[in-house]
């Protein structure tokens, strides 16, 4: 069996990188690339690949939400999180959105390709260096309920929650996500009710919490 991997990388010298060397393994094709989230979900209902390398920060649209849109309406597709980032917030919102392994990107690529060949049986893979310390703080704040409470925003409201973090304007939002200026504000003004924020920066420092997005972008 060919395993068809899609690259989401919204760097383009790792999406290469990973393409030359991922290419060199016989049981392995790479059918695709996107640079942010949005066009991964697009290309995975082109694609439909086996397993979905996903980066957790990228604009427009993050790892996260991405991951958690794919699973919902392609459960078959594997996502792995393959990030820089260790912290609870991303691993545990990875994992919660259905990804089936979480990579730092300092790995080997014989591990790697052995988690992409795992997940594809249906394995779950983790980096030992986060294994340990990370998911078990999470695990243990979803024992204790922690994560349980947070208040549920519909896939919309996620997406025009991190646009708005990002600095987007309404006009620039509503371009993105094919809605009028109006309807944006609309969402916002749902999402504060919800969230019981007060102005964008309470909403920005909500979506760095989650993970929506990251102070690199």
């Amino acid at each position: 069996m060919i395993i068809r991997v899609l690259l989401a990388d919204d760097h383009r010298i790792i999406r290469e990188g990973l393409h030359s060397l991922l290419s060199d393994e016989p049981d392995m094709e790479i059918v695709g690339e996107a640079d942010n989230g949005r066009k991964t979900v697009k290309l995975v209902r082109e694609l439909i690949p086996n397993v979905v390398l996903m980066d957790v920060s990228m604009p427009d649209l993050n790892g996260i939400d991405a991951t958690g849109q794919i699973t919902s309406e392609f459960p078959n597709v594997k996502i792995i999180a393959l990030s820089m980032h260790q912290d609870e917030q991303f691993v545990a919102g990875m994992l919660m959105a259905g990804a089936s392994g979480y990579l730092l990107k300092d790995c080997s690529v014989d591990e790697l390709a052995g988690a992409i060949r795992s997940v594809t049986k249906g394995g779950v893979c983790l980096s030992p260096g986060i294994a340990n310390h990370v998911v078990k703080h999470y695990i243990d704040k979803v024992t204790n309920g922690a994560l349980l409470h947070r208040p549920s925003l519909t896939v919309r409201e996620k997406e025009v929650l991190q646009l708005v973090a990002e600095g987007k304007t309404s006009k620039e939002i509503g371009s993105a996500l094919c809605i009028s200026p109006k309807t944006v504000e609309t969402h916002r003004h749902r999402i504060m009710g919800k969230l019981g924020t007060k102005n964008v920066a309470e909403l920005t420092k909500y979506a760095l919490r989650i993970g929506a997005t990251s102070l690199e972008k």
